[in-house]
């Protein structure tokens, strides 16, 4: 079990985001610690006003709301009820048993978690310290849960953190179905501090894979001269949909001036990255030297690394990008080296599928001259042995044929009397 715990000034904000998942139905309440009434019967308005009542007894207070993430590793089936005694004995664990607390139960990872909401603000307005919360007492209570439920340790769960991000742990953006502002910034602030990129365009392969884009504008307008940035959530064809957001307004500010730092400092650290990647695919190559394009893509995706082939209006390949989800790094081809470039690439493709069909063709040739000797071979032999038996065997035959035709078959007791032949007299 991995436990996360977010200090922040806003109850309002931390409940406005459990709900929205609620809404979405992407999340359930499960449990209401210290409420009056039950889960299903508390409104928005209840919840709030039960935390808010605690918060005006101490207002000097600004750092007054915990949320907190409990994450448990993927493949563990935790029932219900399971999952409100873990909460509840990890709330003790922490000194915040006493607290009114939500407990929300998530479904929009491929790993189970919950999410924690309450206040640091006890009923007589005195503050609970937060400082080293985590270190001092929630690993220890982490630590404590794992053996006494068996749970995935922490450790574990960690090295499978470092794995490659995919849309099973960063939620694609999709219009209509994921709310805008929150979706792209999640997906921007992620890739942008994570991946290795050193333009936008590299920068865009990456944010395309989870169904978002960068765009400075078109050239010419106030927008590019200025050096503006927006976002905005795509559709598989690549197209805008929905109201782009200026990326000054996004957590983190991610604007073109803040990136143009990033391709500067990606770049120092590139090298190592690089020589990982055309490793990879030179080991895929020495394995599987007549592969196809499709081949190659799929076996590549399996390494976590995406190949995106890029081409124009009349369908020829220009260009290849590499994006590798293991290293977070995105690469063109042609950085790799001349061997990787989509010009390489598309070459020994083409040498493949000649060598597979003229392999193709000798085995149809061989398999037809196979089969016309083989008739040959048999017609031969039918010759051979009509020739023997005329030429050996047919006379003892012939006379064994003739012999049998002027035998009597006829059983002994019915055979009549030959009669004997009267000769003529001599005149």
């Amino acid at each position: 079990m991995v436990a996360r715990i977010i200090t922040g000034k806003s109850i309002r904000g931390a409940l406005h985001y459990n709900e929205h998942k609620v809404r979405e139905g992407q999340a359930e309440l499960i449990f209401a610690s210290r409420f009056l009434q039950e889960p299903e019967e508390l409104s928005f308005k209840d919840k709030l006003g039960r935390f808010g009542r605690l918060l005006e007894k101490s207002p000097q207070v600004k750092t007054n709301t915990l949320h907190i993430s409990l994450n448990f590793a993927f493949g563990e089936q935790l029932e219900e009820e399971r999952l409100q005694v873990i909460a509840l004995r990890y709330m003790d664990m922490i000194g915040f048993g006493e607290q009114p607390y939500l407990v929300y139960r998530h479904h929009d990872a491929a790993h189970p978690h919950l999410h924690i909401v309450t206040t640091n603000i006890r009923s007589d307005g005195s503050r609970i310290d937060l400082h080293n919360i985590g270190r001092l007492r929630s690993e220890p209570a982490r630590q404590a849960l794992e053996l006494e439920y068996g749970l995935v340790q922490a450790e574990r769960m960690k090295k499978e953190e470092a794995l490659p991000l995919e849309p099973l742990q960063l939620e694609k953006a999709l219009y209509g179905k994921s709310e805008t502002r929150r979706s792209i910034a999640r997906i921007v602030s992620t890739v942008t501090r994570h991946y290795n990129y050193t333009s936008l365009a590299e920068l865009n392969a990456v944010l395309r894979h989870f169904g978002v884009m960068a765009d400075r504008g078109r050239e010419g307008t106030q927008m590019h001269r200025n050096k503006g940035l927006s976002y905005s959530i795509v559709n598989g064809k690549g197209e805008k949909q929905g109201v782009p957001l200026k990326a000054s307004t996004l957590p983190g500010k991610p604007t073109l001036a803040y990136l143009e730092k990033q391709f500067e400092r990606n770049e120092l650290s590139r090298r190592p990255l690089q020589l990982s990647l055309r490793t990879g695919i030179d080991k895929l190559f020495h394995s599987q030297p007549r592969m196809s394009r499709e081949d190659f893509v799929k076996r590549l995706a399996r390494e976590h690394v995406h190949v995106v082939f890029r081409e124009n209006s009349q369908g020829i390949t220009y260009g290849v990008t590499y994006i590798d989800h293991r290293h977070k790094a995105v690469f063109n081809g042609s950085e790799l080296g001349k061997a990787y470039s989509a010009k390489a690439i598309t070459e020994c493709f083409s040498q493949n599928a000649a060598r597979t069909e003229q392999v193709g063709n000798t085995r149809q040739e061989v398999s037809r001259q196979q089969g016309t000797a083989g008739t040959a071979r048999l017609a031969g032999q039918h010759e051979q042995e009509a020739a023997r038996l005329n030429n050996s065997d047919a006379p003892g035959l012939l006379e064994a044929l003739l012999k049998a035709e002027h035998q009597n078959h006829l059983p002994e007791p019915l055979r009549g009397k030959r009669k004997k032949r009267r000769r003529k007299p001599r005149l």
